[in-house]
């Protein structure tokens, strides 16, 4: 261990710009032992690990490097597959320069840890070589209801599994996943990583009810009755708008609704051809995540330019570093310190440009992040075809939450106690339907931690 001085960091190999940004297929490759191993062994396994006190999991970080380092698959295997429901993706698909690596010691001088492609490695390469995730036999008839197979759910579902609790996960869709199957582009998460984990699920006692929407396929109150307990993860797909003049015209789309129809196509399908942008100039407002995905899907969508608007500057975007590179790479334009004032629109009311106004950041606010402030006739125009809102998401109140005495705050996000039970005994809930919009490991954690207490409370 300690190597960090005779071997800088080296990131996964990754498929050019230009190869890549012709199909949907994952951009970066898996590492190899040989490459896993000695950026491994550049961990200086800190006595209070900056890495697992940041990871949202608690993940056992520097035990999984100090075994990847010592080329022990099936111990890191183990450690790495103890506190995650889902190593694979969250190694994908989380934000490790804001969480994990982004804490990492060797950040001052020396390049962090590449924790993310060394945590997919662990999973990938134990996979090949035959390891699977364990779970107990069923211990009980007694079996706990899922509502949604998103982040919060699966990982619900996995440590009841675990504990041999049998589990019927209900999901609107047609496959599982919910924000990881239609939410994340698969040249970030291919759909397989997704799917098997599901197959594996179904092996240790999952029973998997697709197409199957909760209050209008099948009553809350029938699962309240059949079940011992019920875990709520719906996730957040109500999107916010920016409640600017014209943002129904034409062009205007929401970034969930068009992610979504994006792989319904992918997946053959039905979906909405008003969603295509080939040939068309695309702006995307917003800084996440989320908009980069709009960015780089709509770039493999034939879009004849992508520019994207962020209120903000570069250093103060909420997305991933290692994704606005990306985008950039592929031939995205950013532009900075823009909020929009107005969509443009023609006779027809189609988008024809997005009036913006020039920002300037001002004094911190509560949170001690610096409030922006518009510059008074600034006023500039961007010409469009179609724009695109990545403004993050608030939660859908379903009619079954207030039917059931389900309490919910102000913005909609389902209330819990510090078990992640509602105000509805034996009702639990977790993810974004709990937090707002969050990351996915936030929503693993959640699901995590109360499949710990509905055992503790319901099956002991």
């Amino acid at each position: 261990m300690q190597n960090f001085i005779n071997l800088e960091r080296i990131e996964p190999k990754k498929r050019s710009s230009n190869e890549r940004k012709k199909d949907f297929k994952e951009i970066y490759e898996v590492y190899k032992m040989d490459e896993a191993s000695p950026q491994a062994e550049r961990c200086i396994q800190c006595g209070d690990p900056y890495c697992h006190n940041k990871c949202p999991l608690h993940n056992f970080i520097p035990f999984w490097l100090k075994s990847t380092a010592g080329k022990d698959l099936e111990l890191s295997f183990k450690i790495s597959n103890e506190t995650n429901p889902f190593p694979e993706i969250t190694g994908r698909v989380c934000p490790q320069d804001r969480l994990c690596e982004g804490a990492c010691t060797l950040n001052d001088g020396y390049g962090a840890i590449t924790i993310g492609a060394i945590e997919t490695f662990i999973s990938e390469e134990g996979f090949k070589q035959g390891l699977k995730p364990s779970f107990k036999p069923l211990v009980t008839d007694k079996r706990v209801a899922v509502i949604g197979s998103g982040p919060a759910g699966f990982s619900a579902a996995t440590y009841l599994l675990r504990a041999g609790i049998g589990v019927d996960m209900f999901e609107k869709a047609s496959k599982p996943g919910g924000l990881l199957t239609f939410g994340i582009p698969n040249f970030k998460l291919d759909k397989e990583v997704v799917f098997r984990r599901f197959r594996w699920l179904e092996e240790a006692g999952l029973r998997l009810h697709l197409n199957t929407e909760v209050g209008k396929d099948i009553s809350f109150k029938d699962l309240l009755e059949k079940y011992e307990a019920v875990f709520i993860g719906i996730g957040a797909e109500k999107s916010k708008r920016a409640n600017i003049e014209n943002e129904d015209a034409q062009g205007t789309f929401l970034a969930i609704e068009f992610l979504r129809n994006i792989q319904n196509k992918i997946f053959n399908l039905p979906h909405d051809s008003k969603y295509n942008v080939e040939g068309k100039r695309v702006v995307v407002i917003g800084g996440g995540d989320t908009a980069m995905d709009c960015i780089r899907t709509s770039i493999r969508e034939g879009a004849q330019s992508v520019k994207c608007l962020y209120r903000r500057d570069e250093e103060n975007m909420p997305g991933s570093k290692k994704e606005y590179k990306n985008a950039l790479e592929e031939g995205a334009e950013f532009i900075f310190n823009a909020s929009p004032k107005k969509i443009v629109v023609d006779e027809q009311r189609r988008v024809k440009a997005i009036q913006m106004q020039k920002t300037k950041l001002g004094e911190k606010d509560e949170s001690g992040r610096r409030r922006m402030q518009i510059i008074e006739g600034s006023d500039f125009t961007v010409d469009a075809d179609v724009v695109i809102f990545a403004l993050g998401f608030d939660p859908l109140v379903p009619k079954f939450l207030e039917e059931n005495g389900i309490k919910t705050n102000e913005w909609g996000g389902i209330i819990v106690d510090e078990n992640y039970e509602t105000s509805k005994k034996r009702v639990f809930s977790g993810g974004d339907c709990y937090r707002g919009s969050d990351l996915v490991v936030t929503a693993a954690f959640d699901g995590r931690e109360a499949a710990k207490h509905i055992i503790e409370k319901y099956f002991k």
